[in-house]
């Protein structure tokens, strides 16, 4: 389907937000911070998720909110809120990578943030992230976050603090929560660099997060919590379906993104390993075990193609005897997925 003009899109939904002083190259108003939140039968959730983005402290925002192709009543929640900030959409399903693309194409801001529609924000939160980036010329800034079970119980997620700098600079940075929330980008950042997520394929987040950090000329952090992100039984971590090899393809794409920067080698092996090690490891959920042993199997097939030396890397170090000797072995993974499935 074409794609209306930017310009013809402002004019439409000129009167769905809030118009502040300033304006972008193209005379166009713009808001300090553009939150995308995409939202796929969240009608559960969505209503503290939008009630969190318009009661910030900080006001000159927009909310980019887009319906994912929702069969329940996700439309009707968000209907009831009048803030003229929202810019609502409504799509037919086309997954969460398209789905965040649209909203970046959609937003007319300074900054960038993402937000799932059933996480929610500190109400300082942008306020704290605008002013750290706007202070210090930031192109990325990243925050601590919570995690929220579904019992109440809340769990604070701290990564290690970090002065102002850039990924060749401190490259562990790329080694830690490789979620695109709980950070604010710059849109000239994403737009400049052409950074979108991977479209038709699960675990889309890490390839975009790697590649704004890549392309970041400063990063900085709020050593602060401001993201609450809730755990709750549909959780999709773990996929027990064929979409599995996705991560795969995923960790491909980042490896070739990454492959001609010698700083992140290091990094990107020992990222590779925990990843494929966690999601090997997993399959004893699957629900058809010969998609599991299949999967088991090409991704050691995988390792001992791109990380010759896997089983010698730095992510086994902090592993107990027993769960490394299963984790480096492909006979014993196997078994030990047989034995204890779920």
């Amino acid at each position: 389907m074409k794609k209306a003009p930017f310009g013809a899109f402002c004019f439409i939904a000129q009167n769905n937000f809030i118009v502040y002083n300033k304006t972008d190259k193209r005379g166009e108003k713009m808001s300090d911070i553009s939150i995308i939140v995409p939202a796929y039968n969240a009608e559960k959730y969505i209503e503290k998720c939008l009630n969190s983005l318009i009661h910030q402290t900080k006001k000159e925002l927009e909310f980019i909110i887009i319906n994912d192709g929702s069969t329940d009543n996700t439309e009707t929640v968000i209907k009831t809120f009048k803030d003229k900030r929202i810019k609502y959409f409504k799509n037919k399903n086309q997954g969460i990578g398209k789905t965040r693309n649209f909203g970046i194409e959609k937003a007319n801001s300074k900054y960038v943030m993402f937000l799932d529609s059933d996480d929610y924000l500190d109400k300082h939160a942008c306020e704290k992230m605008y002013q750290k980036a706007e202070s210090d010329s930031l192109d990325v800034v990243i925050c601590d976050f919570y995690k929220e079970y579904s019992n109440g119980t809340i769990e604070e997620i701290k990564t290690p603090f970090f002065e102002n700098t850039s990924l060749k600079e401190n490259p562990d940075i790329i080694t830690e929560y490789l979620c695109p929330w709980a950070k604010l980008y710059t849109r000239k950042l994403i737009m400049d660099n052409q950074i979108r997520f991977p479209e038709k394929l699960k675990y889309e987040d890490a390839p975009f997060v790697i590649e704004a950090l890549v392309g970041a000329e400063k990063i900085g952090k709020v050593d602060e919590c401001l993201n609450y992100y809730l755990i709750h039984g549909n959780s999709e971590t773990t996929v027990r379906d064929r979409r599995c090899f996705d991560i795969i393809k995923i960790i491909d794409r980042i490896r070739n993104f990454t492959k001609d920067k010698d700083y992140l080698k290091d990094k990107i092996d020992k990222l590779t390993v925990r990843i494929l090690t966690n999601y090997t490891i997993q399959q004893r959920v699957q629900e058809d075990k010969r998609i599991g042993m299949e999967f088991i199997e090409e991704a050691f097939d995988y390792l001992e193609k791109e990380v010759p030396d896997y089983k010698n890397n730095k992510y086994y170090q902090g592993r107990g005897f027993l769960k490394r000797t299963i984790e480096k072995n492909k006979t014993l993974t196997k078994l030990y997925c047989s034995l204890y499935r779920r």
